[in-house]
């Protein structure tokens, strides 16, 4: 059935598919039709950043920037979904077109630059929602904040989630905000994560519950600069880390239809280097720190990879776009044959 969706679907340009997606899902949900459709996945327990999750295949950010379609999005089988990324003020994001398919690498390139309609506007929606499972927020700065500034729009998402979230995502990796993936190296990172850590406890005391805190990060560092982000993150008490966001390689895409435009390439071609990020982290860090791998994920065996490389949690995106719900059960399924849970 998602193969004569996605068919009638990527007849629009990839913007339009996707926000007719969301008005899909979230018309489906309203109606209740998504039991009937979606794929019957049997709960994989698992815990991990002292949250269970049913099980450990979730939905990366950027699907569903603003929790529009949450309770559509729940209904397919994943173990927890994460929402965002959002800013303390709405913005429009970078001019369009922004978003390109690549399907003979079953591909995506996009430079949405964080469009969003703010961070009130999300908890708002979340909180109509009737989902009560593991819910993450991404957050993010806006665009004419400094970069010195960050942390200030960081927290003051933070204090708006804080209630709602499951686990809060610091996002500092994607490429398209000029300046952002500054903030994963040496000083910068450290004073961010540790204004973000601090926050986190003044939170807690307010709240009467901890909620974690992971930093997503980018697949295109060398290998000191990722040691640096590891060392950080032990030195922060970080609870977790999201490996990977997209990459501006165009390694493997570059002679093919929008190869060469700008902004974070998705998908298949991203798998190994955001693989190899997770195997180098882990080495690293190894059970200090929990690490939920996304990247390329279009198999149960790729979800497999990248748990036997060391992460605990997958995510799902663009292989989504091109599978379906299916791959939502295909990947649970795969991740039974791991033991170690």
């Amino acid at each position: 059935m998602y193969s004569i969706a996605r068919s009638v679907l990527f007849k629009f340009s990839a913007e339009t598919a996707h926000e007719l997606t969301l008005e899909g899902l979230a018309a489906a949900a309203r109606l209740r039709l998504l039991p009937a459709l979606a794929p019957n996945v049997v709960d994989l327990p698992v815990t991990v950043m002292g949250i269970e999750f049913p099980n450990p295949v979730g939905l990366a950010a950027g699907l569903d920037k603003n929790a529009f379609a949450v309770d559509g999005l729940a209904a397919l089988g994943f173990g927890f979904l994460e929402v965002g990324t959002t800013t303390p003020k709405p913005q429009s994001g970078s001019p369009k077109p922004r978003l390109f398919r690549l399907p003979e690498a079953q591909a995506i390139i996009n430079r949405m630059g964080f469009n969003n309609k703010g961070v009130d506007h999300l908890v708002e929606n979340v909180k109509k929602a009737k989902f009560k499972g593991v819910l993450g927020i991404n957050i993010g700065k806006n665009l004419d904040t400094p970069v010195a500034e960050a942390a200030s729009d960081y927290i003051a998402c933070m204090q708006k989630v804080y209630a709602y979230a499951s686990y809060i995502t610091i996002n500092i990796s994607s490429p398209n905000t000029p300046g952002l993936r500054d903030l994963q190296y040496g000083e910068s990172l450290s004073h961010l994560l540790g204004a973000l850590k601090q926050e986190q406890a003044t939170l807690e005391k307010i709240h009467g519950r901890y909620v974690p805190l992971a930093v997503k990060i980018a697949p295109d560092m060398d290998d000191e600069q990722l040691q640096g982000v590891a060392h950080c993150v032990l030195e922060q008490q970080m609870d977790g880390v999201i490996a990977t966001n997209t990459t501006l390689s165009r390694e493997d895409v570059a002679d093919l239809e929008f190869g060469d435009e700008a902004g974070g390439l998705s998908g298949a071609p991203v798998k190994h280097k955001s693989t190899q990020t997770i195997a180098d982290l882990y080495a690293i860090l190894g059970e200090q720190v929990p690490i939920i791998g996304v990247g390329g994920i279009s198999s149960g065996e790729d979800a497999l990879e990248k748990l036997a490389a060391g992460a605990k949690l997958v995510q799902l995106y663009t292989g989504f776009i091109y599978q379906g719900p299916g791959l939502v059960k295909q990947c649970v399924d795969a991740c039974r044959s791991v033991v170690k849970y």
